[in-house]
């Protein structure tokens, strides 16, 4: 049974990431729904950072009892700033970004990704296009979704969503991570966001961290491990509350 807050079971809300859209969480819904969790998919446009959020807190909204909010990738931005919310009582990132105040996804991108040294990994985003971004069709297995099914990961390539380029230039107002416990899954072998760059963030944060051999697309090719971080965030988060501290 999952964990409670008085007469209210802890609810999960699962945020996609970039490229993306809800449908890719239906693993870990499936797992998370056998351990006893009410979960919700939010699905978001990722046009704007701020429309994002508005669609989280409206999914929110609906939640009975305390939630476990967790972001993949881009949605790690989203929960940043929606986590605020007082229902929020955890954050869980999934090779997420995590921004500080005043920083943007794109002004981490220049400090994290842009700076790093020559030959280093750098996810394979194409030119914008009437104010999206899609990442190169042919490099996205590779670069996205190594560890996925061939067929799986090519059909990801073909169905991503394009992603608004003012998403990434918005800033957080203030971050839930400075006020909430949160915990982060770093990917080993993500080509999307470096490996150094997600210790760098979740340290900074005080996450509790959990590192996992796998691609950026790791809720999909590892949907257990995932699943395993959100039930363990749940119940810290609920034995935090508990604490009174």
């Amino acid at each position: 049974m999952p964990p409670t807050s008085g007469s209210d079971a802890l609810n999960i809300v699962l945020v996609h990431g970039a490229w993306a859209d809800g449908s890719g969480w239906e693993a870990v819904y499936r797992f998370l729904r056998k351990e006893g969790f009410p979960v919700s998919v939010v699905q978001h446009p990722t046009i704007s950072l701020a429309d994002d959020v508005q669609a989280t807190r409206r999914v929110l909204a609906t939640q009975r009892g305390p939630v476990i909010l967790v972001g993949h990738s881009y949605g790690g931005a989203v929960i940043t700033e929606a986590g605020t919310d007082p229902g929020v009582v955890g954050l869980v990132y999934i090779a997420g970004w995590v921004p500080d105040q005043g920083e943007s996804v794109s002004s981490l991108i220049d400090e994290l990704i842009m700076s790093a040294p020559p030959g280093a990994p750098a996810p394979p985003i194409l030119p914008p296009q009437d104010g999206f971004l899609l990442l190169d069709k042919a490099k996205f297995p590779a670069s996205f979704a190594g560890d996925v099914d061939p067929e799986r990961a090519a059909f990801m390539a073909d169905s991503q969503v394009p992603w608004g380029v003012g998403a990434l230039t918005e800033p957080i107002s203030e971050p839930a991570w400075k006020s909430k416990p949160s915990w982060y899954l770093v990917t080993t072998e993500d080509r999307m966001i470096p490996p150094p760059a997600q210790r760098f963030m979740s340290k900074r944060a005080g996450a509790t961290v959990v590192e996992v051999a796998g691609s950026h697309a790791v809720f999909v090719s590892q949907p257990p491990v995932v699943t395993n971080l959100i039930v363990q965030a749940a119940r810290e988060a609920i034995a935090h509350a508990g604490s009174g501290l």
